[in-house]
This record gives structure tokens, C-alpha cells and sequence, in this order.
């Protein structure tokens, strides 16, 4: 089955600078997503069945945690990365669930470059570290991610 070409390189490493903030979209949570997410890689009750979730501490049912961070990638994906030039990444420093996610929440994503920096072992390729804040519809903050990404350089130093 052809597939569609993959969009143009708008974004290497030199146009990620410290200090830049994106806005990437938003996702609104659906409760069979939520469960379907939970039956295959999160199977707790309170993923999976209305009156365990009532006896949780959440108080209903709530999303995986790794289910608001697959959002969160999905988010990232379409609004930056398929038009930049990322390689993947080496890893996450940090990840924190502040709050729960329920189905009918409408998340937003914002990423932050907090620092860049060539690649000691390749120059063909630019790290930067950014902060991903992923905040509901009242403005609270339900996930930090705090990680590294791998970008190619337009002119390897």
C-alpha cells in the first residue's frame, strides 16, 4: 500500500533555540480509549471498571499514566516533530503524573527547549532538552516530562 511522502525538514537543530516555547495542540481524553489503553498495557482496576475507580483514591475512572504520555507523543509528533528533523531520543530525566486524567478532560501539550547542545560523539547531530507541561481544560497541570530529543544539523559543526 503507497504511503504519503514524508513532509519537508522545516526544523533542525539550529532553529531549536534555549527559551522556545510551542504550543502543540490539544487532545480531548474518550472513555473507550481510556479503557482500551488499560486492558492492554495498564490492567488496574481503577483503569478498568467504574466502581473499583469510585473506591480508588481518584474517585472514578482515570486514564494510565502512560496513557497521558502517549497523548502527550501523539501531540508532539503531529504538531513538531514530522517537520523537523528529530532522530529519536536518548531519554526521559524525569516524568511526573501531578494529577489524574479522566475521560471528557481536554489536555493541552506546551514544550520548552531548556538546553542545546552538539552531540560530543557525532556533530551530525544536536541534543536538546525540553520540558513538556501538559495542563486540562482548568488550566491544571497533569503531566511534566522532562527529557532529551536528537536532531540532525543542517551544517555539522
Amino acid at each position: 500500500m503507497p504511503t504519503d511522502p514524508p513532509p519537508p525538514v522545516r526544523q533542525y537543530w539550529e532553529d531549536l533555540p534555549v527559551g522556545r516555547v510551542l504550543a502543540l495542540g490539544s487532545v480531548t481524553v474518550e472513555r473507550e480509549e481510556v479503557l482500551a489503553f488499560a486492558r492492554q498495557y495498564d490492567p488496574q482496576p481503577f483503569h478498568l471498571d467504574d466502581e473499583a475507580a469510585a473506591r480508588s483514591m481518584f474517585g472514578r475512572l482515570s486514564a494510565s499514566g502512560w496513557h497521558t504520555c502517549a497523548m502527550a507523543m501523539g501531540l508532539m509528533v503531529r504538531g513538531f516533530l514530522h517537520e523537523s528533523s528529530s532522530l529519536g531520543s536518548p531519554g526521559l530525566e524525569k516524568i511526573q503524573w501531578l494529577r489524574p486524567v479522566y475521560p471528557g478532560d481536554t489536555l493541552t501539550l506546551r514544550q520548552t527547549i531548556t538546553e542545546a547542545r552538539p552531540m560530543a560523539s557525532r556533530p551530525e547531530v544536536g541534543l536538546i532538552r525540553s520540558l513538556w507541561e501538559m495542563f486540562n481544560q482548568d488550566g491544571e497541570q497533569v503531566l511534566r516530562m522532562d527529557g532529551w530529543g536528537m536532531f540532525g544539523r543542517r551544517a555539522p559543526g
